[in-house]
């Protein structure tokens, strides 16, 4: 049986984990944040090019699935799937590729402050 956690730290059955979910803010579905920056720098590697020939697929806890499409606000499997492995495929460049962005916004760019 799946469990998550709530609020208060108590474990919960798969059933009530369900509503638990419905409930999660989407912190990154406001913002690209990281996940949309590991997908730019699988694409930027080639990594994204090509005919989606490959099947990867395989059976997960509910509760993983869940807190993982929470965390990423990703809403379909495929993509899940796309994000985890483009994560794992870059994980080492991820810090070379943030610092590497200095500087790269336009001075033009209005931020509106």
């Amino acid at each position: 049986m799946a469990r998550l956690v709530n609020k208060r730290g108590q474990i919960v059955r798969a059933q009530e984990a369900g509503s638990i979910v419905g409930r999660i803010r989407h912190p990154t579905a406001r913002k690209p944040g990281r996940f949309q920056e590991v997908l730019t720098i699988a694409k930027e590697k080639g990594l994204l090019k090509g005919a989606r020939t490959e099947l990867v697929r395989g059976r997960m806890p509910k509760a993983l699935v869940a807190r993982a499409k929470a965390r990423s606000g990703v809403q379909s499997d495929t993509k899940l799937i796309e994000v985890a492995l483009a994560n794992l495929a870059v994980a080492d460049e991820y810090p070379t590729w943030l610092i590497a962005q200095h500087g790269t916004v336009s001075k033009d760019l209005d931020l509106e402050f």
